[in-house]
């Protein structure tokens, strides 16, 4: 069984050159939780320019479905290459993104009559949707959570809510969004009981937002992340979809399902949204969708997709490379890696529950198959946020060889490849203990930027 190997300091003489160029060349936008300048990767090991073995529990935040490299997905990039790279599906006709179209249509939640849009990213996707739903409706408003990220450029900037740096020295953002809370069962919203989340939430919209902001009949839809990425891998109530549903409903206001981070298998169904029993109108998608290579998708209704010929595109989205791989992408997920991260999520979060009971400083742990948030806290009964004492613990993982990322205010996020093995997993937990150990004891941090 393979383990991390460290061969030299971190980081290391190679790694500081890149490190430097980097400073140089590169945005200062950017964020880099710690000195890791990868060469190469296999499934869900990453291989430094030094030749420091690290293991991968961030799959490419959430991304490589498939881990890294898998021959069947390099394959398959290689086969469709030799054909196509690129021919711009938004002025052309190739079979490749018409044959991914339709197995979207097929898998998303409700499955008949729909139509997708392809782009290049999880913003792009939300940029879709919320032109679309704004065009489809007539209606000027749209509502998101607090906590959400939908991603970075100017609309799904606006729509989300995760952090101020995100929209510090970008104002104005697009007019017409409206955040309220999310249900979050471990810290909820108006100093309620965590079994009263639910209803609060919904009570607040009706009553508040529809009330004494916007009617409801000006609003084109909710945006919302199943389960919320960024804003700290947080699990609503199981009935809360259900209840928004009716919401929306005697409205007619669009229900619009983020599964950027969460869908494609991560939560151990195709779509975190089939947990809760729910079918949205809209639907995005992107990261593990393709397994790396750049994929955006939005896909709706056939009956939302009423503008006209030029209302929205993209030069790149749908690439043939990209659509292949994804259309393999699928297949190995509905071919057991959707199964294996049901079973190992539900592995990896009776562990973390057991190393609970020796850390005081771990306030919760939650998630659904391979995407489990560990909250750490000052104490439990406060559940105050402990963002320094977080980051230390990432920096020591990293120090020993696993690769981990931070999520929200105080979360350590595990989205490993759904490829990953119970013994893989075993090797992260015994470092990942290490390094909650060896935080008493203090520990040299690495330089951070605000994501």
């Amino acid at each position: 069984m393979l383990k991390p190997e460290i061969k030299t300091e971190l980081p290391g003489p190679l790694a500081k050159e890149w490190l430097s160029k980097d400073k140089r060349f590169i945005s200062p936008s950017y964020t880099r939780s710690y000195p890791a300048v990868v060469e190469r990767g296999e499934g869900v090991w990453i291989y430094d320019v030094d030749g420091n073995r690290f293991l991968d529990m961030t799959a490419g935040v959430a991304v490589l479905a498939t881990g890294h490299s898998h021959p069947e997905i390099i394959n398959t990039a290689i086969e469709q290459m030799k054909k196509l790279v690129h021919m711009s599906g938004t002025d052309f006709y190739y079979p490749a993104e018409i044959m991914l179209a339709e197995k979207l249509a097929e898998i998303v939640p409700g499955a008949a009559n729909r139509k997708v849009f392809f782009g290049n990213s999880g913003a792009e996707a939300n940029e879709a949707a919320l032109k679309l739903s704004r065009f489809h409706t007539k209606r000027p408003y749209v509502i998101a959570f607090i906590g959400a990220f939908h991603g970075r450029t100017y609309g799904a900037m606006s729509l989300s809510g995760s952090k101020s740096i995100h929209h510090k020295g970008f104002a104005p953002l697009i007019q017409g969004v409206i955040h309220v809370p999310y249900p979050d069962p471990y810290r909820p919203p108006f100093g309620i009981s965590g079994d009263e989340v639910s209803d609060a939430v919904i009570d607040y919209i009706e009553n508040v937002v529809f009330k004494k902001l916007v009617d409801p009949e000006e609003v084109a839809a909710i945006f919302f992340e199943p389960i919320q990425g960024e804003g700290g891998y947080i699990v609503p109530p199981s009935d809360f979809f259900g209840k928004l549903r009716e919401l929306t409903s005697r409205y007619d206001i669009l229900m619009v399902d983020d599964e950027v981070q969460a869908g494609m298998g991560r939560t151990g169904r195709m779509f975190a949204i089939e947990h809760f029993d729910v079918v949205p109108d809209i639907v995005t998608i992107a990261k593990g969708i393709a397994s790396g290579f750049p994929l955006g998708a939005m896909v709706a209704k056939s009956s939302l997709m009423d503008w006209s010929a030029g209302a929205h595109a993209s030069t790149f989205g749908g690439n043939p490379v990209s659509c292949m791989v994804a259309l393999k992408t699928i297949e190995l997920l509905e071919n057991g890696l959707i199964e294996n991260a049901e079973k190992m999520g539900t592995y990896l979060i009776s562990r973390l529950k057991e190393l609970m009971k020796d850390y005081e400083f771990i306030g919760d742990v939650r998630g659904k198959g391979l995407m489990i948030g560990v909250d750490i806290v000052k104490d439990r009964e406060s559940k105050e946020y402990n963002p320094e004492l977080r980051n230390r613990i990432v920096d020591e993982a990293f120090k020993r060889g696993l690769l981990m990322l931070a999520a929200g205010p105080s979360a350590i996020r595990w989205s490993p490849a759904l490829t990953v093995r119970k013994e893989e997993l075993d090797v992260a937990l015994e470092i990942f203990e290490e390094a909650l150990k060896s935080v008493e004891k203090g520990g040299k941090r690495w330089q951070r930027r605000e994501c």
